[in-house]
């Protein structure tokens, strides 16, 4: 099996406007920064991307902007998580017919407790709907989005049915021993991780990078935990944390609220500040607190 995604790919912001119509000039302008950081490429339409709350058009549409705008389609994981599984299928084979055949979706997650098989079928379904020999699918694990375990058994079955198209996990499950176990589990498969303070432990142990929502924010540093995972410096894990920290400052704030927040301060474009509904931006008081705590950090935010 060719593991062909590893590195660095941002699980890119998606800017919107107060009414939260996809502000495409500005993603592209966001992608760009990231690649001139070093990232390999950026994720659409993950989780810290909003993505579930845009439609297959605005979706497909975004895309299609991204490419005509000379981000190539070797640069993009592009999320295809959607509630009916006739959209994930639609939204993949567009990306494939456009040479995106990097993909991520997250297994039905709207039922309480679908068993493994219904799990396997799910995605099995939507890699035969895409029917596409050079697709290159991540399955993406983050039980505390979606309720639900992709279990070994699960992912083996995968690998079976799809060997050639089942490309890896991007895990933000946030439990270390779960990302190395699965490295040692499937060491034909990418494993990308999603929580920064396991990104060196885990390419240590075989992982092949990170999807990255602090990257957003500080690509840099995130490169530095992928290119040298043993020599990670106090300096570096003193600010990795100083900025996760901002995640907490204040508390029940959503996450991607936060990481709009920093980007709108780093940026001087407030823009950024508005989310898609259901999400809703940070208050005045989270808003602050978030501000002064990324500017407390000082000095080290030239480095990220």
């Amino acid at each position: 099996m060719n593991r062909d995604i590893h590195g660095l790919w941002p699980a890119l912001l998606t800017p919107v406007g107060a009414s939260g119509e996809i502000d495409p000039e500005r993603a592209v302008s966001h992608t760009r920064r990231m690649l001139d950081a070093g990232c390999d490429g950026v994720t659409l339409f993950g989780t810290t991307g909003e993505g579930p709350a845009f439609t297959v058009t605005e979706r497909k549409a975004l895309l299609e902007t991204m490419l005509k705008n000379g981000i190539r389609a070797d640069q993009i994981i592009v999320t295809i998580t959607a509630l009916a599984l006739g959209d994930a299928i639609e939204l993949g084979r567009h990306a494939a017919r456009l040479g995106v055949h990097r993909q991520m979706l997250m297994p039905p997650f709207y039922f309480n407790q679908p068993r493994d098989a219904g799990i396997v079928e799910a995605v099995s379904q939507v890699v035969r709907g895409i029917d596409a020999n050079d697709l290159r699918l991540l399955l993406y694990h983050f039980p505390v989005i979606s309720s639900l375990d992709i279990s070994h058994a699960a992912i083996a079955e995968l690998v079976r049915r799809h060997p050639n198209q089942l490309a890896g996990v991007k895990d933000s499950s946030g439990d270390q021993a779960h990302s190395l176990a699965l490295t040692k589990a499937f060491p034909a498969l990418a494993i990308l991780v999603g929580i920064e303070p396991d990104v060196a432990a885990v390419m240590l142990a075989g992982g092949s990078g990170s999807i990255s929502g602090l990257a957003n924010i500080a690509p840099r540093l995130v490169r530095r935990l992928i290119d040298a995972p043993a020599n990670v410096s106090k300096t570096d894990l003193h600010l990795m944390t100083s900025l996760l920290a901002l995640l907490g400052v204040r508390p029940d704030m959503p996450f991607v609220g936060v990481y709009k927040a920093l980007l709108a301060e780093q940026s001087g474009d407030d823009f950024w500040l508005s989310m898609r509904a259901p999400l809703s931006p940070l208050d005045q008081a989270e808003e602050q607190a978030v501000r002064q705590g990324y500017r407390a950090i000082g000095e080290l935010l030239k480095t990220i």
